[in-house]
């Protein structure tokens, strides 16, 4: 981010220099006559050709293979957070796979708003153990987390800004995504001096009347922290199978 600042910045003072000589070269006292011949050196077909070729070096030499590394590339499962995200309108549903590892089965016809809005078949033994919250990520800090992304009924955008993370969740698609999160919630709140800090997720595509209020946020904990967090929901599973059975 740093160099293509400083690039831009280069480029920037460069067109304004070249900016300020055409106003003073090109001048209304100096030119009183337009000039209909314009240009007849190959100067400026030359600088094109110069502009044309470093932008093309940068696009195919630097970014397509660091894109390429850095998002096509992703981590074993095995050692990584794996989770299922789903936008509605307007929220973020998250989905654990528990203990297991192994996401259950979900069934449109079990979606109820309230209780079940990713209809998860509790029947199903793998999904027994799994853990869903709405609006509320919680990931470990220093490992890498993969998101599964998908989208329940129109087109929203997943952005998460403080980790770099934009994608569409498009209607019919599981879209996967991954970032590391390196600086837990509680220590960016003493960087800021900020003890209300959260990091948030963003709806970034127009998604309807409610677009404004799909907000939600994550909460990056240490890796006790995560653990703890995850053995929590889990009790308040196991009491809620408790209190059905």
């Amino acid at each position: 981010m740093v160099l293509v600042h400083i690039l831009m910045g280069v480029l920037f003072a460069g067109w304004l220099c070249f900016f300020l000589y055409a106003l003073y070269r090109f001048r209304r006292k100096s030119n009183p006559v337009a000039n209909y011949k314009g240009a007849t050196g190959h100067t400026s077909t030359y600088l094109e050709i110069g502009v044309a070729v470093v932008e093309a070096v940068l696009l195919i030499g630097f970014s397509i293979p660091l894109w390429a590394k850095r998002v096509a590339e992703f981590p074993a499962e095995s050692e990584a957070v794996v989770v299922r995200v789903v936008g509605e309108q307007f929220a973020w549903n998250i989905h654990y796979p528990g203990p297991d590892g192994i996401f259950g089965k979900t069934d449109n016809t079990l979606i109820d708003l309230q209780t079940n809005p990713l209809g998860i078949d509790r029947s199903d033994p793998d999904a027994k153990d799994d853990i869903t919250t709405v609006n509320q990520l919680h990931l470990p800090v220093g490992k890498p987390a993969i998101v599964k992304l998908s989208s329940k009924d129109v087109i929203h955008s997943f952005n998460l800004t403080e980790f770099r993370v934009k994608q569409d969740a498009v209607p019919g698609l599981v879209i996967p995504l991954w970032f590391e999160p390196t600086i837990s919630t509680d220590d960016m709140r003493k960087r800021l001096g900020d003890d209300e800090f959260v990091y948030e997720i963003a709806c970034a595509q127009l998604c309807g009347l409610g677009h404004y209020s799909m907000r939600g946020y994550v909460t990056i904990d240490t890796p006790e922290g995560f653990q703890a967090w995850l053995d929590e929901e889990g009790a308040k599973l196991s009491d809620e199978d408790s209190a059905w059975n």
